[in-house]
């Protein structure tokens, strides 16, 4: 029996899509643009130098552009970019590598920071993808993260469910999964990552129209790749039902409709002997309850820990 994770998304569909999307992502990068800042505001908060440092689907240069301009770039040596897409890298002038999130060309313990703003949620195995960062890391070095899930695309979603069912009597997967924060600090956990956490922001975009949120996907090359989603092209009675949904029960008082993209930034460390350990279980020196109740007078004969 294999062990193999399912695969949920075709990654040669995921690559023609980034491919195709190339040329028009510089319009539609406002998503990539803001983890990529919100990464680089993590890294400033960390006194450290990184010599080594890979940026993990950079697409066309997010990070690095926000890393230019900020007061940790002068911290970080090399920076080497990758992308699954060779399309998307071919205008960025510094280190480049063709690569698959997959399946990492790195070697263990070589790098001493890995990003990753907005890539990572196409892989058909995260857990495997992250297991593979953390050994290119070396001890202690830093894995800084942002992925999008939790209700990323929830009207959208709602909306294609809604027509389908009316339409057809069932429903497709037309939209992603996403993984919500606690998802996101357990796999890192699991992937053998120290002091992992996660949080969320949760962004609102306003459209004019559905059709413009439909459009700015494809420039992101975001667009459905699972491998169980429907063949052929989307109806224009279904498409059509769809947006009317989504106007009907979406749309604001001044008429334009909201998506919601939610960005979970995930830090994690390759464990190090230095770093911070959680106490051993019974080593506590007072009783929860005497935590949550200070009040209360505490038996000097009554055990450490309930």
């Amino acid at each position: 029996m294999s062990n193999a994770p399912p695969l949920l998304f075709d990654r040669a569909l995921h690559r023609r899509r980034l491919d195709r999307a190339a040329p028009l992502h510089g319009a539609a990068d406002f998503l990539k643009a803001r983890a990529a800042e919100d990464l680089v505001r993590r890294l400033e908060a960390i006194l450290r130098d990184f010599p080594v440092a890979v940026d993990l689907g950079s697409r066309t240069g997010g990070f690095a552009r926000a890393l230019a301009t900020s007061d940790a770039s002068g911290r970080i040596g090399t920076l080497i970019e990758t992308d699954l897409s060779e399309a998307m890298l071919a205008d960025r002038s510094g280190l480049k590598i063709v690569a698959d999130e997959e399946r990492l060309p790195f070697a263990d313990a070589s790098l001493d920071l890995v990003v990753s703003s907005l890539a990572l949620h196409w892989t058909n195995d995260l857990v495997g993808a992250l297991v593979q960062a953390r050994r290119a890391l070396k001890p202690d070095g830093l894995f800084l993260a942002a992925l999008l899930g939790g209700s990323t695309l929830t009207e959208l979603r709602q909306s294609l469910l809604a027509a389908e069912a009316e339409i057809s009597g069932g429903a497709s997967p037309r939209v992603s999964p996403f993984a919500d924060a606690f998802d996101a600090a357990a796999l890192l956990q699991r992937a053998g990552f120290a002091l992992p956490v996660a949080d969320t922001d949760k962004v609102k975009v306003r459209y004019a129209h559905p059709l413009r949120l439909m459009q700015d996907l494809r420039a992101m090359g975001e667009t459905n790749v699972l491998f169980e989603r429907p063949r052929g092209a989307m109806t224009r009675r279904l498409l059509g039902r769809a947006l009317e949904i989504y106007v009907e029960r979406f749309a604001e008082p001044d008429g334009r409709v909201p998506a919601t993209f939610a960005i979970i930034p995930v830090p994690g460390w390759a464990p190090h002997e230095s770093q911070q350990k959680p106490l051993k279980p019974g080593s506590a020196k007072m009783r929860l309850a005497d935590a949550l109740n200070p009040s209360k007078p505490r038996d000097p004969g009554a055990n450490p820990v309930e």
